[in-house]
């Protein structure tokens, strides 16, 4: 398998390039609703699970239709703790999600959520449920992807493997596809990082050394 380094390196000397053109969902929709502190600063490293959370939403394509992910990426397992999936990009997709992703917390875990400026992120409905369940949220700067790069490297990791390139009969297809591979993605799918084990086997292991 060639490094990937490697291939940039032979695409720029061939000058071939990548058809596949990711466009990056863009919810910021101007000064609406309260920004809240980078509280993360970067620091994906976490100790235990449910100790910080980072969330996005991405959107995909299919035969004209639109369909959007809202997940919850656990920065300690990579597990997907938490999402939803909506063919519009209402409030309620990302409430939805957080419900989800609270609803599965223990009494005493009280994780850092992080996530860019979208207005579903600045809405007041949304920063009542985190500071009410006594979560922290935290902010990406403005325009600053890099800030957020685990949720970004979590869709580019799920469009390579089951979007990008591939044929879906229609939006319900997709979705259903979308769950399934998020599925094996947190049971079936080992990350080297986690010493080979995948992400649910790896919050397991921590659990039961707790």
């Amino acid at each position: 398998m060639l490094n990937h380094k490697t291939v940039q390196k032979l695409m720029a000397q061939l000058d071939l390039k990548s058809t596949v053109r990711p466009k990056k969902y863009r919810s910021y929709r101007g000064e609406v609703g309260s920004i809240t502190p980078n509280v993360l600063e970067r620091d994906f490293s976490a100790t235990k699970p449910d100790e910080k959370w980072v969330t996005d939403v991405t959107e995909f394509k299919v035969k004209e239709q639109k369909v959007y992910l809202s997940p919850v990426v656990d920065l300690f397992t990579r597990e997907v703790v938490a999402y939803s999936i909506a063919k519009t990009a209402r409030l309620s997709l990302v409430m939805d999600m957080l419900e989800q992703a609270i609803s599965n917390l223990t009494p005493k875990s009280k994780p850092i959520i992080h996530n860019d400026q979208g207005w579903q992120y600045r809405h007041r409905a949304y920063q009542k449920q985190v500071t009410g369940h006594g979560l922290k949220q935290s902010m990406s700067r403005k325009g600053n992807c890099l800030d957020n790069a685990v949720a970004e490297n979590f869709f580019a990791l799920l469009k390579t493997e089951m979007y990008h390139n591939k044929s879906f009969e229609n939006a319900d297809d997709l979705i259903a596809q979308i769950k399934a591979y998020i599925e094996y993605y947190n049971t079936k799918r080992i990350k080297v990082k986690l010493k080979g084990l995948t992400p649910i086997e790896y919050r397991n292991q921590a659990l039961k050394a707790a």
